[in-house]
C-alpha cells in the first residue's frame, strides 16, 4: 500500500497544529537545557535517560506528522464496490456516492471517510481507517513524553541534588523558575487533555465503535456480540503483531476485514 499524502487547506487546523508543535518544541529544548543535560553533566544522571527522552520525542513528532498528512481513508468518486458486499454500501446524501456503511461525510474536508471516528483539528485531519493507528500512536507518545518531563521538573527541584555549576548569566538561568512553571502547566494542560481523549480512544476500540457513532446514537445493536480486544486492535494498527502497534515508521496493511462483519458476527 503506497502513502498517500492527504493536505487539509483550514487555517483553524493550522493554528491547533502550529500550538502542539510549539509546545513540542518548548519542551524539547527547555527540559534538556534546564535540568537533563545539566544534571547529567555532573553525574546526577545516567545518559541513557537523555536519549530515550529524545527517543520518545522522535516516536511523537514522526506519528503527528505522518496522523496529520496521511489519507484518513479518503473515498474515491467511483469506488469499486466487491462484488458480494453491494447491500454493506449506501448512498451519502451529501456527495451523492456510494460508500461503505460505516463511513461519514466530514463537512470540513468535503469527502467521506472510511469508518471515520471524528476530525481533530489538533492534526488538521480526519481520524479515519487509515490513520486512526497514527492518532493512537501520536496520543500515546504524547502522554509518555509530557509524564516523562513533569517527572524530570518535579525530580530537579525535590529529588536531584542541587547543581553545582551555574552560570547566571545565562538568560534560561536566570529565568528558571518562571521558564519552568510555564512547561510545568502546559504539561498538565496537556496530560488532562490527552488522558481523556486517550480513555476515549482505547473504549470505542474496544467496543469497535466510532466516537460518530457513540454520538449519533446510531449502533442500534448495543447488545450485540463483541469481537476480542486484539481482533478489534489488529484491525486498526493492520498487524496482529503487538510490537508493530507502537511502531510509527511503517507502513499499514489493513487486514481486509469486510465492512459488514462488526454488524455481522
Amino acid at each position: 500500500m503506497g502513502l498517500r499524502i492527504h493536505f487539509v487547506v483550514d487555517p483553524h487546523g493550522w493554528c491547533c497544529m502550529g500550538l502542539i508543535v510549539f509546545v513540542w518544541l518548548y519542551n524539547i529544548v527547555i527540559i534538556p537545557k534546564i535540568v537533563l543535560f545539566p544534571h547529567y553533566e555532573e553525574g546526577h544522571i545516567p545518559g541513557i535517560l537523555i536519549i530515550f527522552f529524545y527517543g520518545i520525542a522522535m516516536f511523537c513528532l514522526v506519528a503527528l506528522v505522518r496522523a496529520s498528512i496521511t489519507d484518513p481513508g479518503r473515498l474515491p468518486e467511483n469506488p469499486k464496490i466487491p462484488h458480494g458486499e453491494r447491500e454493506f454500501w449506501e448512498l451519502c446524501n451529501k456527495c451523492n456516492l456510494m460508500r461503505p456503511k460505516r463511513s461519514h461525510h466530514c463537512s470540513r474536508c468535503g469527502h467521506c471517510v472510511r469508518r471515520m471516528d471524528h476530525h481533530c483539528p489538533w492534526i488538521n485531519n480526519c481520524v479515519g481507517e487509515d490513520n486512526h493507528w497514527l492518532f493512537l500512536q501520536l496520543c500515546f507518545y504524547t502522554e509518555l513524553l509530557t509524564c516523562y518531563a513533569l517527572m524530570f521538573s518535579f525530580c530537579h527541584y525535590y529529588y536531584f541534588l542541587p547543581l553545582k555549576k551555574r552560570n547566571l548569566d545565562l538568560f534560561l538561568v536566570r529565568h528558571e523558575l518562571a521558564i519552568m512553571r510555564l512547561a510545568a502547566f502546559m504539561g498538565i494542560t496537556m496530560l488532562v487533555g490527552i488522558t481523556g481523549l486517550f480513555y476515549t480512544q482505547l473504549i470505542g476500540i474496544i467496543t469497535d465503535t466510532t466516537s460518530i457513532e457513540k454520538m449519533s446514537n446510531c449502533c442500534e445493536e448495543i447488545s450485540r456480540p463483541r469481537k476480542p480486544w486484539q481482533q478489534t486492535f489488529s484491525e486498526v494498527f493492520g498487524t496482529r503483531w503487538k510490537i508493530l502497534w507502537f511502531i510509527p515508521f511503517r507502513q499499514r496493511q489493513p487486514l481486509r476485514v469486510p465492512y459488514h462483519f462488526a454488524n455481522h458476527v
